[in-house]
């Protein structure tokens, strides 16, 4: 068992708990813009939350990642278990503090975990203050989670990948519609880089499913292949995606993903990316 205080090494940083600060708001042309917690994943907690700020996101997936410690996978799963709810109130003072809404708690869920281990993301997302959770997961996990949305009155939004061979896998529209079915709290996490490397265009998927789709990841890719590209090089029309937000007026959180690597400092790429959504937006 890990400590509270180790805990708090790990984790809490030096960001100050009793500070406030307005909200930031990252909407342009009625579109939201956030950023998912990935696009910074070499940064600490509080180096995450402070490059959003410079950046001027004012939303973000909490990624389970940047509270975590570095541990082996058993001792990291007792934590899990153990580690008081308390921290994650804490931390989810930090991103309210800062202005930035939590609009989702992103954690993963393995088909291995144990009853108890799928419930857990569950209190911690509530701690945090989230009102969703989004994860990586297979529909089998998807089924397991049925249960636990209704006990606790919470969305799960699902995110694929580009696996289409395996039926088990979140990647084409079919898996989604699937995991639809299962209970009226799932919900999409789509990933339009992903989607594309499944080989389907994101674009009527949206039109048809925009009321089950909270959040999406905006990211360039390559058409039925994988690969992740800088912005504009790709086969993804992320301006076509981003002014069907703009004209049918959709709520949805557009988070940007930095995800194709080389950046010294991943916040002038999330900034580049931001530029390129406000140019697509005009």
């Amino acid at each position: 068992m890990i400590s509270r205080r180790t805990f708090g090494k790990f984790a809490l940083g030096s960001l100050p708990l009793a500070s406030s600060w307005a909200k930031i708001d990252s909407t342009v042309h009625g579109v939201r813009i956030g950023v998912s917690g990935y696009s910074f994943q070499h940064f600490s907690l509080d180096m995450a939350i402070e490059a959003m700020k410079s950046v001027g996101l004012g939303a973000t997936e909490v990624w389970f990642r940047h509270i975590e410690p570095k541990v082996a996978r058993a001792e990291l799963r007792a934590w899990r278990l153990s580690v008081p709810l308390d921290e994650f109130r804490k931390i989810g003072q930090k991103y309210d503090d800062a202005g930035i809404d939590k609009i989702a708690f992103t954690h993963d869920m393995k088909d291995d975990f144990t009853s108890e281990e799928l419930e857990r993301p569950f209190q911690m997302a509530g701690a945090l203050g989230c009102a969703r959770i989004a994860t990586s997961t297979t529909l089998t996990v998807a089924r397991r989670l049925v249960p636990l949305m209704e006990k606790y009155g919470m969305e799960v939004a699902f995110h694929g990948h580009i696996n289409t061979a395996d039926p088990n896998e979140f990647a084409g529209p079919d898996s989604f519609r699937k995991a639809l079915e299962m209970s009226p709290l799932a919900r999409i996490n789509l990933d339009i880089g992903q989607f594309m490397g499944a080989g389907f265009d994101p674009v009527p998927f949206i039109a048809e499913q925009h009321a089950n789709i909270p959040v999406l990841h905006i990211r360039d890719g390559l058409r039925g292949q994988r690969g992740k590209v800088p912005w504009g090089t790709g086969d993804v029309p992320i301006k076509e995606v981003l002014q069907l937000l703009k004209r049918e007026k959709y709520s949805m959180v557009a988070d940007i993903e930095y995800d194709y690597g080389g950046a010294m400092d991943p916040r002038n790429e999330v900034s580049r990316c931001f530029d390129y959504c406000k140019r697509a937006l005009e």
